[in-house]
């Protein structure tokens, strides 16, 4: 039996990268593999928010599997997430920034992560966007249901509380739970509804 695709990730300079970091590390535990692809701006926030650059984040995530993590630089356009031809499989782009967004609905394709998800509304694959912002201005909303119609799923990262997390880890949980269900891989990291 044929491997699934890789899995491909895009991490963006909003704050919520501990929900991306999460669930490279969901997804290689459950031996999917993953090919991330990150904006510079990650760069910056990465140490803010998770206490490690990215190349020690990247260490980290390397040593998790049994899945196979493949990093690509921002401008490798011939990495397969930039191409139809690849047969890649879904993208999520998490955490998603606003600038992401706009850039998304004008389809700029300017970095390979743009293009990653490019390829998604073109192929017609799976693309799961994270949107890490608030408040939100109307511009915002709008590109938001603009991409929505074009069939991306707009996932925000909006914990539930009905299992009474005791953590934030816990609340990261619940939000990489449901990105894996709708990326069809199984996993238990939060109680579900009526369980």
């Amino acid at each position: 039996m044929k491997n699934p695709p890789a899995i491909g990730i895009g991490w963006t300079g909003a704050s919520g990268l501990v929900y991306g970091v999460r669930l490279v590390d969901v997804l290689l535990n459950a031996g999917r593999d993953v090919n991330l692809v990150f904006s510079a701006a990650v760069r910056q926030t990465a140490p803010v928010e998770m206490g490690l650059d990215v190349a020690g984040l990247l260490d980290r995530l390397g040593e998790m599997g049994p899945g196979s993590l493949r990093v690509f630089d921002q401008y490798d356009f011939a990495a397969p997430l930039a191409s139809g031809s690849a047969q890649g499989g879904p993208f999520v782009i998490v955490p998603c920034s606003m600038g992401t967004v706009g850039r998304l609905v004008a389809g700029t394709s300017e970095s390979l992560l743009l293009r990653a998800a490019d390829v998604c509304l073109k192929e017609r694959r799976p693309l799961i966007i994270v949107p890490r912002e608030t408040p939100l201005a109307t511009h915002h909303l709008e590109h938001l249901a603009t991409l929505s119609r074009r069939g991306v799923l707009v996932l925000p990262a909006m914990p539930g509380f009905y299992h009474r997390p005791q953590s934030p880890g816990e609340m990261v949980d619940f939000v990489v739970q449901r990105i894996c269900d709708h990326l069809g891989v199984e996993v238990a990291l939060a109680p579900r509804w009526g369980a």
